[in-house]
């Protein structure tokens, strides 16, 4: 059986769906949910976030160049999904879906309390797509809940119960498959 040949499409799923908070440095906040993002560059730290022009979120980050990449979990669902669909021109999401704002350390964008783990991000450089633009940041600081450490401070995000987003569906992420380089280590 052949597969059948489609038009070219987005379809590189599953994605993480983030909540990015932004402000304008006027005392206005906003939060967005974004699939459209993921890692630039390890050294140094760089990620990207895409957003459509037209989005209420856009003018903040173009203005004061920075964001915040808050990971969503199972009980940020609701929240995640709610602030997809719903402008911040016409109401306060933070409010709205009970979001606790906390103070970054090095960004005016606040950070989402209920969030597990938090990107503050600088913007480098706005590249034009067509569709959306790819706000691309440096890393500046990750901010990370202590019940995510265990005793020896490792990082677990698999206690965290984050969720994904495919094909306009969210889904919680499983169990444990495997961990980098298992299929070649010596057993």
């Amino acid at each position: 059986m052949s597969k059948e040949i489609w038009k070219p499409g987005n379809l590189l799923y599953p994605l993480p769906a983030v909540l990015v908070s932004v402000t304008d440095g006027e005392g206005n906040d906003n939060v967005l949910t974004v699939a459209w993002t993921g890692t630039i560059c390890s050294d140094p730290a760089m990620v990207y976030i895409s957003v459509r022009k037209e989005r209420h979120s856009y003018e903040m980050i173009k203005k004061t160049g920075e964001f915040v990449i808050n990971l969503t979990t199972e009980k940020l669902l609701e929240a995640t999904d709610h602030c997809g669909v719903r402008s911040g021109k016409d109401e306060d999401k933070f409010e709205v879906c009970g979001l606790h704002k906390e103070t970054a350390k090095y960004v005016k964008a606040p950070l989402i309390k209920e969030s597990p783990l938090n990107l503050e991000c600088e913007v480098t450089e706005i590249k034009e797509l067509g569709s959306h633009d790819m706000f691309m940041a440096n890393v500046l600081a990750v901010d990370v809940s202590p019940e995510l450490l265990d005793e020896k401070g490792t990082l677990r995000l698999d206690k965290a119960n984050l969720i994904a987003y495919s094909h306009g569906r969210y889904y919680s992420l499983g169990e444990e498959l495997g961990t980098f380089g298992y299929s070649v280590r010596k057993k």
